[in-house]
């Protein structure tokens, strides 16, 4: 391989911290993970050991370099892609946390954003940042690490403190203190960011009591974010893309034209739809958020947020012992032709899209005494078809154009049964490509536009292969009486009716 050619991606996710080598065609060279414990406090709250998440990633880096036989100066670039939303907040001095990281996941906020509502801040929220109030975002966790942490306001207001999604935290720690910076994409999650004038915005900020002098530079999708400090690698690598872990999913696939869809299935479900210049109003409890920004150019995109998809497999195998391993899930969904009526509502950190029901727990229905465990691990996989038609109907009316094409990637894409099934419900084509890791790939594509590897998103494009395809087969009366007793499931479980 020519020198400078290949490009590391760091894909810091929430249950694990991974590096994979891309070649130029965006062929994995090499991978490494690490599995990121999970931190639970209470009911409810879900933390996490932001200094573990710096040295794995750290690690998982040198190990993709080193297993994929090239050395630091044959590494074009650096991209980042993170769990979005999850906050730390650090001592810009010491660079040591005041706090473990609140995930993404976290609901301890709730109250904060009921009262939000409650005055009359909705509208002014979604106006400006295309979000609805939420303790999924990262605005309520600030404010709750500056009013619970001893002496963490204070410090705040003497600008002693700084403040990150995980990309904002590895970049500190990747330049050695060098750069507090974020990129548009994982600013739009924060509750704080004018989407239209890209810039925090200081009426928001008040509305928290959040100093902005907390908060990091917000920068292009693609760009020089620097370079690594002296010792972490052979060489200083550039640093040269950042976005959050959905964006940079549908970067990786290529969902560049206006309409196109991509749903992701990690740890959560995650539904995109490039919307290009225009950041549509959503008016069925969708986001409007950046798609990402290249160039100083926005794209925008609807996207709709499923909190649990994976998360409830690795429910299963870890909190209940049904399944030894997640690919087991497969096996059993095929031992049986149904659920029985039986269906799990995967409400175990509230409800998402379209629902935004943050009080919501989640269930199993329709038990009986033929019940097993195939039931219930089948109606967990289905769980995660039927949310992704909530996120589909929603965003086509949202749209007011028809979504006949699904791209999807993520870990659960592998299993063929449940990507048929997601064809059946959803009623549309599902294609499958030939990278299903489309969250790193598109962080290392970002940073492969920066160092000039790549000319522009055609040459991007051009790059996206397709490996499988599934086409709805389920007869149309069938897949009615199925969603139509989710729906009822759902019902059952919601407090915000």
């Amino acid at each position: 391989m020519a020198r400078n050619r290949a490009l590391l991606a760091i894909d810091q996710g929430t249950t694990s911290s991974r590096a994979i080598v891309f070649d130029r065609d965006g062929r994995p060279l090499a991978t490494a993970q690490r599995e990121l414990p999970q931190i639970f406090p209470a009911p409810g709250l879900v933390e996490h050991d932001p200094d573990r998440i710096w040295r794995d990633s750290l690690a998982v880096a040198r190990d993709a370099i080193a297993q994929s036989g090239l050395d630091a100066v044959e590494i074009a670039a650096i991209g980042i892609t993170n769990q979005r939303e999850t906050t730390v907040i650090w001592d810009r001095r010491t660079g040591a946390p005041i706090h473990n990281a609140i995930v993404w996941q976290d609901r301890r906020t709730a109250e904060l954003c009921r009262r939000l509502r409650d005055d009359g801040r909705q509208p002014l929220i979604q106006e400006r940042t295309g979000l609805v109030i939420d303790p999924y975002f990262s605005g309520s966790k600030i404010a709750w690490l500056l009013d619970n942490v001893d002496g963490a306001r204070a410090a705040a207001g003497r600008g002693e403190l700084a403040f990150g999604t995980i990309d904002s935290w590895l970049l500190w720690q990747l330049t050695g203190g060098g750069v507090h910076a974020t990129d548009a994409t994982n600013a739009s999650r924060t509750m704080l960011f004018d989407i239209h004038r890209q810039a925090w915005d200081d009426e928001l900020c008040a509305l928290l009591d959040i100093p902005t002098s907390l908060l990091p530079e917000v920068r292009d999708s693609s760009g020089h974010f620097g370079d690594t400090a002296e010792g972490l690698f052979e060489r200083p690598i550039a640093i040269g893309g950042i976005a959050g872990d959905q964006q940079a999913a549908t970067v990786g696939q290529a969902c560049f034209g206006q309409g196109m869809v991509k749903s992701t299935y990690g740890t959560g479900c995650f539904v995109m739809m490039n919307t290009g210049e225009q950041a549509i109003p959503s008016q069925n409890q969708l986001l409007t958020t950046v798609a990402y920004r290249i160039g100083g150019q926005v794209t925008y995109a609807l996207e709709g947020s499923i909190f649990v998809a994976g998360a409830a497999v690795q429910w299963l195998r870890d909190g209940l012992n049904l399944i030894a391993a997640a690919p087991d899930s497969e096996a059993l969904a095929r031992e049986i032709d149904s659920t029985g009526g039986v269906y799990l509502v995967p409400a175990f950190a509230g409800l998402g899209a379209p629902y935004w029901d943050a009080e919501a727990r989640g269930a199993i229905l329709g038990l009986t005494r033929d019940t097993g465990i195939a039931q219930i691990v089948r109606a967990a996989l289905e769980a995660v078809c039927y949310q992704t038609q909530d996120l589909l109907q929603a965003m086509q009316a949202d749209a007011g154009a028809p979504i006949e094409l699904l791209r999807v990637d993520g870990g659960m894409v592998e299993n063929d049964w449940l990507m048929q099934f997601l064809a059946d419900v959803v009623d549309r084509r599902v294609d499958r490509p030939a990278v299903t890791e489309t969250t790193a790939l598109g962080a290392a594509y970002l940073a492969g536009l920066q160092a000039g590897i790549y000319g522009g998103l055609d040459e991007v494009a051009a790059h996206w292969r397709h490996q499988a395809s599934f086409s709805p087969s389920m007869a149309a009366e069938r897949r009615h009486e199925l969603y139509e007793a989710w729906e009822d499931a759902v019902a059952r479980v919601r407090t915000a009716k």
